[in-house]
């Protein structure tokens, strides 16, 4: 059986080469093997599209995972630019809004990871709170950032509700996340729900009723593939995609 080819949205670095100016399009390795080894064949998909190629690709997916980078335009819902939002990249905003939009409508899985699941609450007219220590001064610590922290830096322990996607997926109403994000879902956009909380109450997972696999999570758990509820994330939404 052919494996389910799973679309990752590619981000832009600055070349490495020191004899030009040109950028790069690609995707961390953690994602891409985090992918094939749940049983997805990854497929990059460069953010420089116009919509009608982005359709034409996207139509070949069975999956689409929204990976963490920078964060998005306010402006997208609605907000004046807080001093700390940082890392905005207009042209990605477009092609993930776009593509998950299209995601939603299908029924095609997706799986929003850290700045993805802040992308699907936009997307469909949710709003995010811009700066967590500014803006929610009583929150806990979110961004453990490497160099000073590794990458599976346990950041807090999250609840989970029982009777959802994410833990069915996970095994446990009680897991503990990394962390590395200073925005998160304020207001939650309709036909979404909230599924998971930090103790200090900053939204930690989203997902859409009814849908085949329609998760976004603020964690990273392509960096926790050691464990196995978070292996079984990817298991379970590659499993949803085959199916697609």
């Amino acid at each position: 059986m052919p494996k389910p080819l799973i679309g990752l949205i590619a981000e832009f670095w600055a070349s490495p080469s020191k004899n030009t100016r040109s950028r790069v399009q690609g995707q961390l390795d953690t994602y891409i093997d985090a992918v094939q080894d749940a049983g997805g064949l990854p497929v990059l998909i460069p953010q420089s599209l116009p919509n009608a190629d982005l359709l034409q690709l996207y139509n070949h997916l069975q999956g689409l995972i929204l990976p963490g980078g920078g964060d998005l335009d306010p402006q997208l819902y609605g907000a004046a630019r807080h001093p700390a939002t940082d890392g905005v990249d207009t042209d990605r905003d477009r092609t993930e809004l776009y593509l998950v939009q299209q995601a939603v409508a299908d029924h095609k899985p997706f799986f929003g990871i850290c700045r993805g699941v802040q992308v699907l609450n936009v997307a469909l007219g949710g709003t995010l709170h811009q700066d967590l220590p500014t803006e929610l001064p009583n929150a806990l610590p979110h961004y453990f950032r490497a160099p000073a922290f590794q990458r599976d830096h346990p950041g807090h322990t999250l609840q989970v509700e029982e009777d959802s996607l994410l833990a069915r997926c996970l095994g446990t109403p009680l897991v503990d996340v990394n962390s590395r994000h200073h925005q998160a879902a304020d207001k939650v956009a309709p036909g979404l729900q909230i599924v998971a909380r930090a103790p200090d109450g900053v939204i930690e997972a989203l997902e859409l009723p009814n849908h085949p696999f329609g998760l976004g999570v603020q964690w990273h758990p392509e960096n926790l593939q050691a464990q196995a509820p978070m292996r079984a994330l990817f298991e379970q939404f590659v499993q949803a995609a085959s199916k697609a």
